[in-house]
């Protein structure tokens, strides 16, 4: 990644996302979100991380707001 690119950590992508860090974290090893490494942390292009929520499934696993009591 070039300097002065538009760049976010893990904990930027997982608030625009709407997950954890861990979950980041699991995209980008899996090749789901590019990303690249920088020692211990993961930094991501702001377009990236765009491109991978407009095109990224939905409508898969649990869904937000927790369970709900009968």
């Amino acid at each position: 990644m070039a300097l002065g690119e538009d760049l976010m950590t893990a904990v930027d992508v997982a608030a625009v996302l709407g997950v954890n860090t861990s979950r980041v974290r699991q995209l980008a090893r899996a090749g789901s979100l590019k990303g690249e490494r920088v020692g211990r942390d993961w930094l991501f292009r702001r377009a990236d991380v765009e491109e991978y929520e407009r095109t990224r499934p939905r409508g898969r696993g649990r869904p937000r707001g927790g369970r709900k009591s009968e």
